[in-house]
């Protein structure tokens, strides 16, 4: 089987049920037979397990890369040779648009809305929230993997763990004590604040508490972990705020969502250790590349493995699996069968969460998550 060895060297099949029943049942039924599938996750060694899965299902895989514009995704350079070695072809935006790959896929797996432009022949699975906005007037189905539960587990437990492993690597181990203010509420975030908590750091979040009801807001999550919210409207107290801050994370999904009075507190204090945990910029023009760890880019990128893939098997099984359902939807129909974003199947999560609870090495992680 493709990647096999490199598969057995770095993972314990406990780390990736999710993927391993999909692998297993598809291998028989083949539901991709004969479809070109471009799958633009971003590429790292634990995501040659989803391209892995989509191939025993028959799919002619294709793995998308953005090189241009503001959808550039990190990569793994090594990943990227090892592919194209092995005959999985990559191919870019770029190599799209100017016609050298032709825009003929019949299923694209998205990341971040880097393919929105294309016109897949059955429709788009988006993994990432910050990639709707591209789909918002689609055209074609759109299912979104992040409005669901099982996005949960690769964001909450998998994403603050890569921002730690990150600072870890570039030598801050000492947390203890220190004031960790994180900007954003959502699943990320909270996941960054609820890892500081477990360091023993005093946790404050900025978020906009008019959005407490919102079921992406996880702020009753974090005031009962003892967490400090501060409105991001109340400039003072944000200000005050980074001013005694040790270390500071941005995790809003929001270009620019620092206040000027913020920036310039983070500008005037080198001491105060600062990343960014979102795709876009959250710093703003006023904040240089070179102030923000890893450039700006998200943390966990700087790692071999951003996030372990314990924690992104179920999402990235999820993103297949919703392919697998546009196709039966097709083949049942024959025509598509919604327009534009769209939740996961509440049938889909269930059967993927009940399988990483049961089979993988996190499940009572997942389990006290989902209390």
């Amino acid at each position: 089987m493709l990647f096999e060895e490199i598969i057995n060297e770095h993972y314990d099949p406990r780390e990736y049920p999710a993927l391993a029943f999909l692998a297993d049942q598809w291998v028989c039924e083949r539901p991709f037979e004969g479809l070109k599938v471009l799958v633009a996750t971003p590429i790292y060694r634990n995501t040659l397990l989803e391209y892995r899965t989509l191939i025993a299902g028959g799919a002619q895989v294709y793995v998308g890369h953005a090189v241009s514009g503001d959808t550039q995704m990190p990569c793994d350079e090594s990943v990227i040779e090892l592919l194209t070695e092995s005959g999985v072809p990559v191919v870019t935006d770029d190599d799209i648009k100017c016609g050298k790959v032709a825009d003929d896929f019949d299923l694209i797996l998205d990341c971040a809305g880097q393919f929105a432009s294309c016109h897949p022949k059955l429709g788009f699975v988006e993994l990432t929230r910050s990639g709707v906005h591209f789909f918002e007037k689609s055209e074609f189905p759109v299912y979104v993997a992040d409005s669901g539960i099982v996005k949960r587990i690769e964001t909450i437990l998998g994403t603050g763990d890569g921002c730690f492993r990150g600072l870890e690597q570039l030598g801050y181990n000492d947390f203890e004590n220190k004031k960790l203010i994180v900007f954003g509420s959502g699943k990320v975030g909270c996941g960054i604040a609820l890892q500081g908590v477990r360091r023993g750091m005093q946790v404050t979040t900025v978020t906009d508490t008019n959005r407490r009801s919102s079921s992406s807001d996880f702020c009753h999550v974090l005031e009962r972990n003892d967490v400090t919210i501060v409105d991001c409207f109340n400039d003072g107290a944000v200000k005050a705020a980074v001013e005694e801050a040790d270390f500071l994370v941005t995790a809003t999904g929001v270009k620019g969502a620092l206040s000027i009075s913020a920036t310039t507190v983070i500008m005037n204090r080198p001491e105060l250790v600062v990343a960014n945990m979102g795709v876009e910029d959250e710093f703003g023009e006023f904040v240089p590349e070179s102030r923000v760890l890893n450039h700006k880019a998200p943390l966990n990128f700087m790692l071999d493995e951003p996030t372990h893939l314990k924690y992104i098997d179920t999402s990235l099984a999820l993103h297949a699996a919703l392919g697998e359902r546009l196709v039966q939807e097709y083949r049942t129909s024959g025509k598509a069968p919604f327009v534009g974003p769209a939740d996961p199947p509440d049938d889909i999560e269930q059967r993927l969460l009940m399988t990483t609870i049961q089979n993988g090495v996190i499940g009572s992680e997942v389990c006290d998550m989902m209390r």
